[in-house]
């Protein structure tokens, strides 16, 4: 990867009217920050390297503290149904409590880096840090500038992250103690009062997702890589459905594992690293993710560590289910040099069905597939968070609705123009239950996965029999070759018929609710592609 320098910026923190009188740390790589970390007791190094960090109570995103402000610019061009508003008066007495705090700091971490990896499409960020390894983390999981380009970096958009501040909801309108402000018109978001490092990318991602749509470009929440005759292919998937996993082949080049675009000449990484989950990671089914585990420079959030012999558990989530690790792309082997590739070829749209009633693969067409972009659906299971002991369905508007500033149409519509552009062949894969819903059923076994998503890929699939599902519509093969015909067909693997056709009943009511609010935006060939209820 690019280096970085420790040199004055171009554009320093006093161009941009930030009075402090801390010690600036600037654009320090790998070593110094984690030396940083480890001298001022934000983290440990575990047996093989890594840097062990605690986000205390936040171990994850802090949704319902995240607001736009409402302004000239944001007005009409921010879906206001999914995002929560700050008045500018009340940023005004943010920013200004803010700055304070900053100028009161006694040392300070900066990074400047690109969100994207794609020149005439990338923003120029600058992150200001006050935790060592928070700025470890940004400056892993965003593009690192060269030398040359540092020399003239020039921020569009800044990222002020302070975990220890406190927001106070009487004079900043926030809910409690803990905000992530975003301001389009003053190219400033401020974040406090948590220490979940993943705020500060996901808060980038916005930035993208609103930036990029005017200039045609379409943003996703999605992984991607690219096969050995140079044809990329997009996984979009909410988080446990195998995103990262799925595209992280040893046989394909990795462009990345979360955030990109897609644009008339390629798919960019967003980003320069990647954010894996950790819990219950295996060596095994996920060999080149478990290396990091073992690599200095990899960030490992939540992780359980032995504090005499420095070895992890992995398997311990007594600190978090969302244990994390954040390593720089180039450690997973196989990776993109510009972290870019050719448009996509095969789109692939991940659920994790836990009614155990979707096949494990369908072809869809591109009207289908603006229909399930725009539902978003995967399911929890017991377990996974409080109160949830049966099948919870979950729809997340375009795989990503937390990180969506404008109306989910725009980015339906992106998306339905650029398959059609270019001819891309369009798939849902469950990675979900079969035989069963949870607690009945089975997972479905990776090596069918596998087998079935190389099939795609690989184009031999589109020569099979295919039948139509009578519930969604959509084609689901009858056979492929080293995959059980059974499970190609959910309602079969059920030892109860009837149960799987009331399951089945269930889960189509509640695409069809849940698609209600979008009919209004979308042509009568999506509204066609909705499943059909008995």
């Amino acid at each position: 990867m690019t280096k970085s320098t420790s040199r004055s910026p171009n554009v320093s923190l006093s161009d941009q009217g930030f009075s402090v009188a801390a010690e600036c740390h600037w654009n320090l790589q790998r070593g110094a920050l984690v030396e940083a970390a480890i001298v001022h007791g934000e983290g440990r190094l575990a047996k093989d390297g890594p840097l062990v960090v605690e986000t205390g109570a936040h171990t994850g995103r802090s949704a319902k503290d995240k607001f736009i402000v409402r302004d000239g610019e944001t007005e009409d061009t921010i879906w206001w149904d999914n995002n929560a508003s700050m008045t500018p008066e009340h940023f005004a007495n943010l920013k200004e409590d803010f700055l304070k705090a900053l100028g009161q700091k006694d040392r300070l971490y900066c990074q400047d880096l690109f969100g994207g990896s794609q020149p005439e499409h990338r923003v120029a960020v600058r992150v200001i840090n006050e935790l060592a390894w928070h700025n470890l983390f940004i400056r892993t999981m965003l593009c690192r500038p060269t030398e040359d380009e540092l020399a003239g970096f020039s921020p569009e958009y800044t990222v002020i992250d302070l975990p220890s501040f406190k927001a106070d909801p009487a004079r900043h309108g926030t809910r409690g103690e803990t905000v992530i402000a975003v301001n389009f018109s003053e190219k400033l978001i401020l974040i406090g009062g948590t220490r979940y490092a993943g705020e500060m990318k996901k808060g980038v991602f916005g930035l993208l997702n609103y930036l990029l749509p005017p200039k045609s470009v379409m943003p996703m929440h999605c992984s991607a890589n690219i096969g050995p005759d140079g044809d990329t292919a997009v996984f979009f998937g909410l988080s446990g459905t195998g995103k990262t996993t799925l595209s992280a082949d040893a046989s394909r080049t990795l462009i990345g594992d979360d955030e990109h675009g897609w644009s008339d000449s390629a798919v960019f990484n967003f980003e320069g690293g990647c954010y894996a989950k950790m819990i219950r990671l295996s060596e095994e089914a996920e060999p080149e993710i478990y290396a990091t585990t073992r690599r200095f420079g990899t960030v490992l959030e939540n992780v359980v560590m032995d504090d005499e012999t420095r070895t992890l558990d992995l398997d311990d989530a007594s600190l978090a289910e969302n244990s994390r690790g954040a390593y720089p792309i180039d450690f997973i082997p196989n990776t993109s040099e510009n972290n870019l590739g050719p448009v996509p070829k095969n789109v692939i749209m991940l659920t994790a069905d836990a009614f155990g009633v979707l096949p494990p693969i369908a072809r869809l067409t591109p009207e289908q597939a603006m229909y399930h972009f725009l539902s978003g659906y995967t399911a929890k299971v017991a377990g996974t968070e409080i109160g949830v002991t049966e099948p919870e369905a979950t729809f997340s508007t375009c795989f990503g609705a937390p990180f969506m500033p404008r109306h989910p149409s725009i980015y339906g519509n992106l998306l339905k123009e650029r398959i059609a552009k270019g001819g891309v062949q369009c798939w849902l894969l469950n990675t979900g239950w079969t035989g069963g819903k949870y607690g009945t059923g089975s997972r479905m076994p990776i090596k069918a996965t596998r087998a079935l998503l190389n099939a795609a890929l690989d184009g031999s699939l589109n020569d099979a029999e295919f039948r139509t599902d009578p519930n969604f519509g959509f084609e689901v093969p009858i056979a492929v070759p080293g995959v059980d015909s059974t499970i190609l067909d959910p309602r079969e693997t059920w030892a109860d018929k009837e149960a799987y056709d009331d399951q089945a009943a269930k889960l189509v009511k509640l695409f069809i609710d849940n698609f209600a609010p979008f009919e209004a935006h979308v042509d009568d060939g999506v509204k066609e592609a909705a499943p059909t209820a008995s």
